[in-house]
């Protein structure tokens, strides 16, 4: 078997979550010696070259009357930002009302970028003739799956997009003990989502690429797929023999940082948390300020994650923060983690062993607040209508519990161990080994 050098295609999707998984898989693939390239949506242009890997910028839809295309005026993820700013109000609605509102124009929206990159994103195929593709995304890009190189699939969201009876359906939040409402969010996901499923499928089959499967909008791979969720939380069902899971996917390319005396400087008794709520969340500026307003009032230290809104609301003295903060490098520091649920925080926060309060905001979020809840790792709260007392009072009782910091520190040493990106990186090398094209 061939062991010669590969050139590993990667494309994530633009959000920091799948981008950040894919960034820790590329470095460890970078570092045994092979070309990594990224298909990168536009705005990150810039961001990935300084850690070694090619860029291959992607617009996934056309630029706005008078602007240029990947200028690298725009920020990474910008794509995603402008839409989350769109529909927030959506985030408020009870998550069936969602699948109409919300879920679906956001896989609308997603289509509409894979239709609108495709002439793009052979280009780049046929310029790099990759060895192996990796997608981490939630549609399929048929580019990728006509590429005639073998196709990788990385679930980083909330193991639920994979369906079945046995699990909660996706995006709902419910609880996995008790299905009484689990056929109704079905029912009502299909009926919003079957005419786009169509049309997509349709367009998909007019590429090249094989049909989805039904009612799903990404391919699964017949070689390889990865999913990123700790055994200690993941659901108790079978896979099909092609997953694998990766107790986590932490990324070693980020820089340290140094805090400043306001959260260094701490009285007896006061511990420090780290909030985020993504790239995306934070920028419901009213809700960041409702939190940074009911924090201020607790005895804790806060290391806040301001994100792109930071301008526009002002952090209470017992914090610090900036619009983008090294997560990898914050998460071993804090005794707790405020959360919007996003799985790349969910799943770091256990590899580091931290407790979690979940505000979930929208996709997969209600999710994972529900399911950290029901397995003991976190508090679930309501995003818009929590009290100032039930979020002192769920602080105090992660803090307060020592028989859960210690069984969060078997977890975390367990999830450590089993090195996810390094596995991930042996997956995909001999999967592309063993169909390595000749010259």
């Amino acid at each position: 078997m061939s062991q010669q050098p590969l050139t590993i295609l990667f494309m994530p999707e633009s959000a920091y979550g799948p981008t950040n998984n894919c960034i820790g898989i590329g470095d460890v693939l970078r570092r045994r010696g092979h070309r990594v390239v990224f298909a990168a949506e536009a705005s990150w242009k810039g961001r990935l070259a300084p850690l070694g890997f090619e860029e291959e910028l992607v617009e996934l839809s056309p630029p706005a009357e008078g602007e240029g295309q990947a200028d690298g005026a725009q920020d990474a993820g910008r794509f995603w930002k402008d839409f989350i700013h769109e529909t927030a109000p959506e985030f408020r609605k009870p998550t069936i009302e969602q699948l109409e509102t919300f879920i679906r124009p956001t896989f609308q929206a997603l289509i509409d970028g894979a239709v609108y990159c495709q002439p793009r994103l052979r280009q780049i195929v046929a310029q790099v003739r990759p060895d192996v593709v990796v997608e981490d995304n939630v549609v399929s890009f048929p580019a990728l799956l006509t590429s005639g190189a073998p196709y990788v699939r990385i679930m980083s969201c909330n193991p639920l997009e994979v369906r079945g009876p046995q699990v909660p359906p996706t995006f709902s939040g419910l609880p996995s003990g008790e299905r009484g409402e689990w056929d109704a969010f079905r029912r009502e996901y299909e009926r919003t989502h079957r005419p786009l499923w169509d049309s997509f499928n349709a367009w998909v089959q007019e590429q090249g690429a094989p049909a989805l499967p039904d009612l799903d909008f990404v391919h699964t791979s017949e070689d390889l797929n990865l999913y990123v969720y700790p055994e200690a939380v993941d659901y108790p069902r079978e896979m099909a023999p092609t997953w694998h899971r990766l107790e986590s996917s932490v990324r070693a390319t980020e820089s340290g940082l140094e805090l400043p005396d306001v959260v260094t400087d701490r009285p007896e008794g006061s511990a420090l948390v780290y909030l985020s709520l993504g790239s995306l969340g934070s920028a419901d500026v009213e809700l960041m300020k409702r939190l940074v307003d009911v924090l201020s009032r607790t005895p804790h230290r806060y290391i806040v994650s301001t994100g792109p809104c930071h301008r526009e609301y002002e952090l209470a003295g017992n914090m610090w923060g900036q619009e983008f903060l090294p997560q990898t490098k914050i998460l071993p520091l804090v005794d707790l983690v405020l959360t919007h649920g996003g799985n790349n925080t969910t799943v770091e926060a256990l590899h580091f062993g931290k407790p979690m309060v979940v505000l979930p905001l929208f996709w997969d979020q209600y999710d994972n607040a529900q399911r950290m809840a029901e397995t003991g790792f976190g508090v679930r709260l309501d995003t818009y209508t929590f009290t100032e007392e039930e979020m002192r009072s769920a602080i105090d009782r992660l803090l307060g519990d020592a028989p859960l910091r210690a069984r969060l520190a078997r977890v975390s040493a367990q999830i450590r161990s089993r090195d996810g990106v390094s596995r991930a990186a042996d997956l995909i090398e001999a999967l592309a080994h063993s169909r390595q094209r000749l010259p």
